[in-house]
């Protein structure tokens, strides 16, 4: 099966996680906006330097995360930063989640900052969170990106950690309906956790259902990225590049340069 690539010229691409801290309006805000942005800005630029090859900004901090959020305080607050991070890096691919499930505000905002790309926790599914249930919003996403005529591209969770899902079809049924009729660019396989590793016998029944790219979105680290690496089109790499490993310490650039470095190496033997 042909299967596309995620990005143009980059062969199974690395996306570096920026974790903000919690932003104006969510409920551990610490009331210093600046320290917010000087620290995301931080993350980027260790992200940026150590060279992945793109970076996704995700509101983190804003636990308990609120459903399809509509702060104003909040969504600005990450389009200055996402607005920034596009400004002082502006060949590298660029991402947006917004938490929980936001993905018509993460598309309002990646295409004010010409973002390549979104994250969307739950595009074809009804699932069960701590923050309740989450419905699919493909047509909703779908629609305002016609309407905006954007080109940016659509990574879809497939029954997304911290979540249930609510039926009984198999990930490979819901692969197959999430591309054939929600229109998902790339799905995304994770653990059940943050920072927990993707079972690899789902990854490759998504990947055997679908000829999109399927991406592996919590868990890889510098010592097991070799076993996915035959499967997966791609990573999202968050907690391993932080200090400790610690999903809410600053990044750490040594990591970013050897877990890059061994990428390095793999992709010039699959070639």
């Amino acid at each position: 099966m042909n299967v596309e690539k995620l990005f143009e010229n980059v062969e199974k691409p690395i996306i570096g996680v920026v974790h903000l801290k919690p932003l104006p309006g969510s409920p551990l805000y610490k009331g210093d906006f600046e320290e917010v942005y000087e620290a995301a800005l931080r993350d980027a630029d260790a992200l940026y330097s150590g060279g992945v090859d793109g970076i996704i900004i995700e509101n983190y901090g804003d636990k308990p995360y609120a459903i399809n959020v509509k702060n104003p305080l909040t969504l600005t607050a990450m389009s200055i930063i996402a607005y920034e991070v596009r400004r002082k890096y502006n060949d590298i691919y660029l991402g947006i989640n917004v938490l929980r499930n936001s993905g018509v505000e993460a598309l309002a905002i990646a295409y004010n900052v010409k973002a390549s790309f979104i994250r969307v926790n739950n595009l074809c599914q009804i699932l069960a969170s701590p923050e309740g249930l989450l419905y699919p919003i493909a047509e909703k996403i779908i629609r305002l990106r016609e309407y905006l005529k954007a080109s940016i591209k659509i990574l879809a969770d497939i029954n997304v950690k911290h979540a249930s899902p609510l039926d009984t079809r198999s990930i490979e049924y819901i692969a197959k309906d999430c591309v054939e009729r929600c229109l998902a660019d790339a799905l995304i396989v994770t653990g059940s956790r943050t920072g927990e590793e993707a079972s690899i016998n789902d990854l490759v029944k998504v990947k055997k259902a679908v000829s999109q790219p399927v991406l592996v979105g919590s868990g890889i680290t510098l010592h097991n990225i070799n076993k996915y690496w035959k499967f997966a089109d791609g990573f999202i790499v968050g907690t391993y590049f932080k200090l400790h490993e610690k999903t809410e310490n600053p990044v750490d650039y040594s990591k970013v340069v050897k877990l890059m470095k061994y990428v390095k190496s793999l992709r010039e033997v699959s070639n």
